[in-house]
Order: C-alpha cells, then sequence, then structure tokens
C-alpha cells in the first residue's frame, strides 16, 4: 500500500512538473515573440543584450527539457544535463547583473518602473534564484526537495515574461508589485497539486515561498530606505541615469517601444 501511494505521488509529480515546465516556457515565448512582433522590442541591441536573451531563454529549455527526460525516465541524461545546467546558471547570475547595471546606468528603466526599484529588485531577484536553485543541486538526491526548489527558482525567472504581457503602464505605481503577484500562481498551483495528490503540502513549498515572499520584502524595504539611494548613486555615479531622480516615474517616450506614437 505504501509503495503504491508512493507511486502515485511520483507520477503525480511527474504530470505536474512537465504540465508546469510546457506552460512556463510556451508564457516566455509568447510574450518576448509578441514585443518584437509589436515592434517594442529591437535586435539592435548590445552583445551582452543577446547573450543575456540567449542564456534566459537556454535556461527556459534546459528546464524543459529536463522534466521531459524525467517523464521518460532517462534519469541518466538528467544528471548529465544538470550539471551542464549548473554552469549555465552561473553565467546566468553573471549576465543577470551586468544587463541589470547597463540599463540603470544607461537611464533606459521602463518608464512604468522607478529607477531604483528597478535596480533593487534584479540585484535581489537574481541571487534569490540562484539561491534556491543552487539548494536543488544540493539536494538533488531527495526528489521531492529537487523538483520544488528548482520550481521556484524558476518562478523568480516568470517576472520578465509577465511584464511584457500585463498592461504595464496602466498599472503604474505598482507595475513591478502585479508582476510579482502573478509569478505567485505558480508556485499556489503546486501547493493545491500536493493537497490533490498527496493530502498535504511538501516543505520545500514552504521553503521555496517564504524565499520568494523575502526576496519581495527585502526589495522594497530597501527600495525606499536611504541605503537604496545610496547604491543607486555608488552604481550610476558618472553616468546618464545619475539624472534621473532614483524613485520617480519617468515619463513614457514617444514611439514603438513605448507604445506612443
Amino acid at each position: 500500500m505504501l509503495q503504491s501511494l508512493r507511486a502515485s505521488d511520483r507520477m503525480g509529480d511527474e504530470r505536474f512538473f512537465l504540465k508546469s515546465s510546457i506552460i512556463m516556457a510556451t508564457i516566455v515565448v509568447i510574450a518576448f515573440s509578441m514585443q518584437v512582433l509589436l515592434g517594442r522590442s529591437t535586435f539592435a541591441s548590445p552583445a551582452r543584450v543577446h547573450a543575456h536573451a540567449v542564456l534566459f531563454m537556454g535556461w527556459i529549455v534546459i528546464y524543459l527539457v529536463q522534466n521531459l527526460l524525467v517523464r521518460a525516465n532517462r534519469v541518466d541524461l538528467h544528471r548529465k544535463l544538470g550539471w551542464i545546467a549548473a554552469a549555465w546558471m552561473a553565467a546566468m547570475v553573471v549576465s543577470g547583473f551586468i544587463v541589470t547595471t547597463a540599463i540603470v546606468r544607461a537611464g533606459t528603466v521602463p518608464f512604468f518602473i522607478q529607477p531604483l526599484h528597478f535596480l533593487v529588485s534584479d540585484y535581489l531577484a537574481i541571487p534569490t534564484f540562484a539561491g534556491l536553485t543552487a539548494a536543488a543541486i544540493a539536494m538533488r538526491r531527495r526528489t521531492e526537495w529537487h523538483r520544488r526548489l528548482h520550481f521556484c527558482g524558476m518562478t523568480i525567472l516568470m517576472g520578465p515574461a509577465f511584464g511584457r504581457l500585463l498592461p504595464m503602464p496602466y498599472l503604474e505605481p505598482w507595475a513591478w508589485e502585479s508582476a510579482f503577484a502573478v509569478t505567485l500562481l505558480f508556485p499556489l498551483a503546486g501547493v493545491l497539486a500536493d493537497r490533490k495528490h498527496r493530502g498535504h503540502v511538501h516543505a520545500a513549498w514552504k521553503w521555496g515561498i517564504a524565499a520568494i515572499l523575502g526576496s519581495f520584502a527585502l526589495t522594497e524595504a530597501v527600495t525606499y530606505a536611504p541605503v537604496g539611494t545610496v547604491i543607486y548613486e555608488a552604481v550610476t555615479a558618472g553616468y546618464p541615469g545619475a539624472s534621473l531622480p532614483p524613485l520617480e516615474f519617468q515619463a513614457p517616450p514617444d514611439g514603438p517601444l513605448t507604445g506612443r506614437s
């Protein structure tokens, strides 16, 4: 009976995580493709932006493939790809900091997000993603923890996608918070799936959600504390971004990239 229950739990997990990975990948593709089709994104960007895009989209592919390999019972390939993913994640972290810093320094933060808020949120989201993912790798022999912590790490990465799907200019001054709130639907779906298939919620969801909410709370605290302004001034010193008030929303510029003509 116990073995049957565990087999049922395992199958329920595999179905949930595979379906979720497909949904996540689909949302990301739609979100970024839509921006290109609407003329709000351009390929005339610096090499660092293209490298960041390749790393980000590559991670989405890796996450999807890993779930497909588990479903196909190719754990051997799953483990080998996992080590490649670990190195890939390290490159993503470096790229994320580089691109965020460059955007803030150039003063090209999206107008519906305060420059300082953008800087702090990214600077905290990146290590939160890395921490959850590293924890998942460290607990790779404890499958239930491994899957759920990886999933929570992926949740962090869904913010930029929802930031491109939601009507962000109309959500100002709560645009960033709105995108964050929508991403929480994923781990909450995991909680509901556990209740359905197991009758209880696995502790990994509690830790993962706590990390996500902790990142949110720290972002809000640092953004509106004096230390946030100090960080912003240190990052933008000598760059165009230094001329922008860190806690003010900018006027939307004209042109297709913002939807104004």
